[in-house]
Protein backbone atom coordinates (compact mmCIF):
# COMPACT_ATOMS: atom_id res chain seq x y z
CA UNK A 1 0.00 0.00 0.00
CA UNK A 2 1.28 3.36 -0.78
CA UNK A 3 2.11 5.77 1.74
CA UNK A 4 0.12 9.35 1.52
CA UNK A 5 2.28 10.96 4.00
CA UNK A 6 5.22 10.23 1.33
CA UNK A 7 6.48 12.90 -0.83
CA UNK A 8 6.67 10.68 -3.53
CA UNK A 9 3.44 8.97 -3.14
CA UNK A 10 1.22 11.50 -2.53
CA UNK A 11 2.37 12.92 -5.47
CA UNK A 12 1.56 10.32 -7.59
CA UNK A 13 -2.26 10.41 -6.35
CA UNK A 14 -1.68 13.79 -7.35
CA UNK A 15 -0.84 12.82 -10.73
CA UNK A 16 -3.09 10.67 -11.25
CA UNK A 17 -6.24 13.05 -9.92
CA UNK A 18 -4.66 15.33 -12.85
CA UNK A 19 -5.26 12.82 -15.13
CA UNK A 20 -9.00 13.07 -15.07
CA UNK A 21 -11.12 15.23 -17.27
CA UNK A 22 -14.75 16.49 -16.58
CA UNK A 23 -15.50 13.76 -19.58
CA UNK A 24 -13.95 10.44 -17.73
CA UNK A 25 -16.67 7.86 -17.04
CA UNK A 26 -16.25 5.27 -14.57
CA UNK A 27 -15.61 1.90 -15.01
CA UNK A 28 -18.19 0.79 -12.16
CA UNK A 29 -20.69 2.17 -9.78
CA UNK A 30 -23.31 5.53 -10.06
CA UNK A 31 -20.99 8.10 -9.53
CA UNK A 32 -19.91 10.89 -12.02
CA UNK A 33 -16.29 11.83 -12.04
CA UNK A 34 -17.40 15.38 -10.22
CA UNK A 35 -19.04 13.27 -7.62
CA UNK A 36 -15.74 11.17 -6.85
CA UNK A 37 -13.96 13.63 -6.50
CA UNK A 38 -16.29 15.27 -3.80
CA UNK A 39 -16.95 11.72 -2.25
CA UNK A 40 -13.34 11.60 -2.03
CA UNK A 41 -13.25 14.90 -0.04
CA UNK A 42 -15.50 13.96 2.37
CA UNK A 43 -13.10 11.74 4.47
CA UNK A 44 -10.97 14.48 4.47
CA UNK A 45 -13.71 17.26 5.59
CA UNK A 46 -14.42 15.10 8.58
CA UNK A 47 -10.55 15.56 9.65
CA UNK A 48 -9.95 19.41 8.26
CA UNK A 49 -13.78 20.38 8.41
CA UNK A 50 -15.67 18.31 10.79
CA UNK A 51 -18.56 21.15 11.49
CA UNK A 52 -19.48 19.91 7.98
CA UNK A 53 -20.84 16.70 9.30
CA UNK A 54 -22.84 15.08 11.69
CA UNK A 55 -20.37 13.21 14.09
CA UNK A 56 -22.40 9.45 15.40
CA UNK A 57 -24.28 9.01 18.06
CA UNK A 58 -22.96 6.83 20.68
CA UNK A 59 -24.82 3.09 19.29
CA UNK A 60 -23.92 3.90 16.05
CA UNK A 61 -20.33 4.85 16.66
CA UNK A 62 -19.68 1.31 18.57
CA UNK A 63 -21.07 -0.33 15.51
CA UNK A 64 -18.94 2.07 13.17
CA UNK A 65 -16.05 0.78 15.54
CA UNK A 66 -16.99 -2.45 15.97
CA UNK A 67 -17.85 -4.10 12.56
CA UNK A 68 -16.56 -1.21 9.89
CA UNK A 69 -13.49 -0.01 11.17
CA UNK A 70 -11.63 -2.95 10.45
CA UNK A 71 -12.81 -2.94 7.18
CA UNK A 72 -11.98 0.89 6.43
CA UNK A 73 -8.36 0.88 8.35
CA UNK A 74 -7.54 -2.79 7.38
CA UNK A 75 -5.00 -3.34 4.65
CA UNK A 76 -7.93 -5.36 2.17
CA UNK A 77 -9.21 -3.34 -1.10
CA UNK A 78 -12.26 -2.53 -1.53
CA UNK A 79 -14.72 -4.71 -3.67
CA UNK A 80 -16.67 -2.71 -6.57
CA UNK A 81 -19.76 -1.76 -5.58
CA UNK A 82 -19.27 -1.61 -1.87
CA UNK A 83 -21.73 -0.28 0.40
CA UNK A 84 -21.64 3.66 0.43
CA UNK A 85 -22.36 5.59 4.16
CA UNK A 86 -25.28 7.76 3.81
CA UNK A 87 -23.12 10.94 4.41
CA UNK A 88 -20.73 10.11 1.60
CA UNK A 89 -23.73 9.51 -1.03
CA UNK A 90 -22.75 12.24 -3.09
CA UNK A 91 -26.51 12.78 -5.20
CA UNK A 92 -25.88 16.18 -7.31
CA UNK A 93 -23.42 16.88 -9.71
CA UNK A 94 -20.67 18.81 -8.47
CA UNK A 95 -18.32 21.56 -9.66
CA UNK A 96 -15.11 19.34 -11.06
CA UNK A 97 -12.37 21.99 -10.56
CA UNK A 98 -13.14 22.83 -7.70
CA UNK A 99 -13.26 19.36 -6.43
CA UNK A 100 -10.04 18.30 -7.97
CA UNK A 101 -8.39 21.51 -6.37
CA UNK A 102 -9.69 20.68 -2.74
CA UNK A 103 -9.02 17.22 -2.92
CA UNK A 104 -5.29 17.74 -4.36
CA UNK A 105 -4.94 20.36 -1.66
CA UNK A 106 -6.18 18.20 0.99
CA UNK A 107 -3.88 15.36 0.08
CA UNK A 108 -0.86 18.22 -0.29
CA UNK A 109 -1.92 19.18 3.63
CA UNK A 110 -1.98 15.57 5.07
CA UNK A 111 1.36 14.92 3.03
CA UNK A 112 2.74 17.79 4.83
CA UNK A 113 1.11 17.36 8.27
CA UNK A 114 2.77 13.72 8.31
CA UNK A 115 2.33 10.71 10.28
CA UNK A 116 3.26 12.19 13.83
CA UNK A 117 0.10 14.75 13.40
CA UNK A 118 -1.99 11.52 12.99
CA UNK A 119 -0.79 8.86 15.29
CA UNK A 120 -3.25 8.69 18.11
CA UNK A 121 -5.55 11.01 16.08
CA UNK A 122 -9.23 10.77 17.22
CA UNK A 123 -11.39 9.64 13.91
CA UNK A 124 -14.73 10.84 13.32
CA UNK A 125 -16.28 7.62 13.21
CA UNK A 126 -13.38 5.13 14.77
CA UNK A 127 -11.83 6.55 17.92
CA UNK A 128 -8.05 6.89 17.67
CA UNK A 129 -6.35 5.48 15.04
CA UNK A 130 -2.58 4.89 14.13
CA UNK A 131 -0.90 6.54 11.53
CA UNK A 132 -0.86 3.49 9.20
CA UNK A 133 -4.56 3.01 9.98
CA UNK A 134 -5.50 6.44 8.69
CA UNK A 135 -2.87 6.09 5.84
CA UNK A 136 -5.16 2.73 5.22
CA UNK A 137 -8.33 4.22 5.05
CA UNK A 138 -6.91 7.66 2.89
CA UNK A 139 -4.54 5.61 1.10
CA UNK A 140 -7.37 2.88 -0.23
CA UNK A 141 -9.76 4.89 -0.87
CA UNK A 142 -8.17 7.25 -2.93
CA UNK A 143 -6.62 4.14 -4.91
CA UNK A 144 -10.32 2.21 -4.85
CA UNK A 145 -11.81 5.87 -6.70
CA UNK A 146 -8.97 6.10 -8.88
CA UNK A 147 -8.92 2.81 -10.10
CA UNK A 148 -12.70 3.00 -10.83
CA UNK A 149 -12.18 6.07 -12.97
CA UNK A 150 -9.20 4.59 -15.03
CA UNK A 151 -6.31 6.60 -13.80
Amino acid sequence: MQDIFNTKDAQNYIDRINKLTPETIGKWGKMTVDQMLTHCNVTYEMVYEPQKHRAPSGIAKFILKKFVKPKVVGEKSYSQNSPTAPQFLIKERQDFDLEKKRLIGFIQKTQQLGREAFDGKESFSFGKLTAQEWNNMFAKHLNHHLDQFGV
